[in-house]
């Protein structure tokens, strides 16, 4: 019997995937990322075939070429190529098993609702309706103001029961005594290996913001606290680099992530709420449905309520 052909064989993966990942939220088919002077690596027919398809369902190409690695890897294993079969499991990824003398700080699995919120008084207000666990945003270049807004969110989370991430301010939020620090990939990019080193001894907790499959594994290689996945729908709050991830993404991330808490986030609506809950995703972080909200506490009940 003849081999089936790389466009065969890419044909095969976008027929078996096309529902769950083409073109959601308006993604586009992507052209294939250019490999001729790639490794034998990625000259093999099933890591061409997996990369032409994983661009026409609309994977940008670092993820793109995350997942033909990945394809490769899995049908190596199990001794044929399986258009059929998405990749899910860590080691086709190159992923480490975990390692606990180099991750960080544990926290619960699932997060529960997540509140992203602009100062302490915000921080405050939905750590006392009930929130289980918010984070501190707070945008400025004012060393003082930084340092002011950590320490007055840090206490008035105090005797709430709420965990507490502060955004970006690792300093200051390691001086407060913070539950934890979230960071965006280019801050984790940037952080040199003994700050990085600096948070895990102390104990903090750390959540890393990812887009995508490159994004999740430059995150595993820290082992965070927990992991966000997003923006999974249209969001106005942030210039996004990528486009919305739906939730056909965001369930295989779910799958793959497993030894994580994970957190959806970016353009999540109420209405939403049990669709995002059914990938697995352990947390829903919300910004708008609170901040916008004309009674802030009665939007936080009903999240609860939903989130549940």
């Amino acid at each position: 019997m003849n081999s089936p052909t790389l466009s065969t064989m890419a044909a095969a993966i976008v027929a078996a995937h096309s529902a769950q990942f083409a073109h959601q939220e308006g993604l586009p088919a992507l052209p294939p990322p250019a490999t001729e002077a790639g490794s034998a690596q990625q000259q093999h027919p099933i890591y061409q075939a997996a990369l032409q398809a994983c661009s026409q369902l609309g994977f940008i190409a670092h993820d793109a070429h995350t997942l033909a690695a990945a394809w490769l890897a899995q049908s190596q294993r199990l001794g044929g190529f399986d258009a059929q079969q998405w990749p899910s499991t860590p080691a086709d990824f190159g992923m480490a098993a975990m390692d606990s003398r180099r991750a960080f700080a544990p926290c619960p699995k699932e997060l529960g609702l997540y509140a992203v919120l602009p100062d302490a008084d915000w921080v405050g207000r939905m750590a006392r309706a009930g929130v289980p666990t918010v984070q501190l945003r707070f945008k400025s270049e004012d060393a003082a103001a930084i340092q002011a807004q950590v320490q007055a969110a840090v206490q008035a989370v105090a005797g709430t029961g709420a965990r507490l991430f502060i955004n970006d301010h690792w300093q200051a939020a390691l001086e407060a005594g913070a539950y934890g620090i979230h960071i965006g990939q280019e801050d984790l990019d940037a952080l040199p290996a003994a700050a990085l080193e600096r948070i895990r001894s102390s104990g903090t907790r750390l959540g890393v913001s990812t887009h995508g499959y490159a994004e999740m594994l430059r995150a595993h290689q820290v082992q965070p606290s927990y992991i966000a996945l997003g923006a999974i729908f249209p969001t106005t709050l942030k210039r996004m680099a990528t486009a919305p991830q739906g939730l056909g993404r965001l369930a295989a991330y779910v799958a793959l992530m497993q030894d994580y808490p994970l957190v959806a986030i970016g353009g999540i609506s109420q209405a939403q709420f049990a669709a995002v809950r059914a990938t697995g995703a352990g947390s829903i972080a919300v910004v708008r449905a609170l901040v916008n909200a004309p009674d802030p506490e009665a939007a936080a009940q009903a999240l609860l309520a939903a989130h549940a």
